[in-house]
């Protein structure tokens, strides 16, 4: 992986310290958009690991591809992501 590692453990770590306090939420039995919110907030997270990563492949894995096969078919790679992202 060619991103930050030290960015995308951050991020994700913080996303997981999210997540657990929703499920605290949920076994609470707290209100309704306040757990949203949270779960909002911990997507939002998510996103921006994966943003750190995607970007990464573009700039190293696609830009330092041996040869134009390699280039396509890591370009085809993160089409693909990008469609399930949207």
């Amino acid at each position: 992986m060619m991103a930050d590692q030290k960015t995308v453990l951050r991020l994700l770590k913080t996303a997981r310290g999210q997540i657990d306090g929703i499920i605290k939420m949920v076994e609470e039995d707290r209100y309704c958009m306040d757990i949203s919110q949270q779960i909002t907030a911990a997507d939002a997270m998510l996103r921006r690991a994966n943003r750190e990563i995607l970007t990464a492949h573009l700039k190293h894995c696609v830009e330092n591809a041996k040869d134009d096969k390699e280039r396509v078919d890591k370009i085809d790679e993160l089409v693909a992501a990008l469609g399930k992202i949207l």
